[in-house]
């Protein structure tokens, strides 16, 4: 484990209560999977949940990036209980503690772009980072008339659309996809806007979603274009 000075410390409270939704993590993990060979980057790795779900036998290393030292440490307990493979490493800090000299097959975002306020000076770091023929993947929570307390409480800057996400991305990178996800989980968003505005969900409501609500969309969502959903999917490669 690796511990730089650029650390911070996250003020949401929900990564154990969707660290258990395992429909909509299998859901992306099928779209993204292909890209997630030989050395991976995790920027924002959190307590670690992602990584346990998309780490995968074609990977030679996968670095977790966390900037949260208690978070980190959960993520530092898997490795030592060997519930992460032995590919996986932890670095604590951001990516301008990196190494520049090392470079990556994919870089992945997994719900952390909206909690950093100059997403596009992230992302250019990020493309720094990147081999030739590289992978940058984004996932974001979608459409800014969405935003409830619970963004509030979670630290987002902002929700993305589309055009959005694609503006932030530098030029350098080709795009591979740009897609809406969980169709059925945007009615469920705008729902806890408009009549529950709650901050945080609670057990049941995650339970509800993910095994109710995200199977449908992925039924739904493409024959609906991928043109809905309560999140942002992004791909792009780094042009040779």
């Amino acid at each position: 484990m690796n511990t730089s000075t650029n650390t911070a410390t996250y003020i949401g409270q929900e990564l154990e209560l969707f660290k258990k939704a395992y429909n909509w993590k299998q859901y992306y993990r099928n779209i993204i999977l292909p890209f997630l060979k030989d050395d991976v980057l995790e920027v924002g790795a959190g307590i670690g949940a992602t990584t346990e779900h998309l780490v995968n036998t074609n990977v030679k290393t996968w670095t977790c990036l966390e900037p949260d030292p208690e978070l980190a440490k959960v993520v530092e307990q898997l490795l030592n209980n060997k519930q992460l493979p032995n590919v996986c490493k932890l670095i604590i800090g951001t990516t301008d503690d990196l190494d520049t000299s090392i470079k990556y097959n994919a870089i992945i975002y997994m719900d952390v772009i909206e909690h950093i306020e100059d997403d596009a000076a992230e992302l250019k770091r990020a493309a720094e980072l990147l081999k030739p023929e590289g992978y940058l993947i984004i996932l974001v929570p979608a459409h800014n008339w969405l935003r409830s307390p619970l963004d509030d409480a979670i630290g987002h800057y902002r929700r993305y659309n589309k055009g959005m996400l694609k503006n932030v991305v530098p030029s350098s990178l080709k795009q591979i996809r740009l897609s809406y996800l969980d169709s059925v989980g945007l009615i469920a968003s705008l729902g806890n806007k408009m009549l529950l505005k709650k901050s945080y969900p609670n057990e049941k409501q995650i339970r509800i979603w993910d095994s109710g609500m995200v199977p449908i969309s992925k039924l739904i969502d493409p024959f609906l274009g991928f043109n809905f959903g309560k999140s942002v999917l992004g791909i792009w490669q780094k042009k040779s």
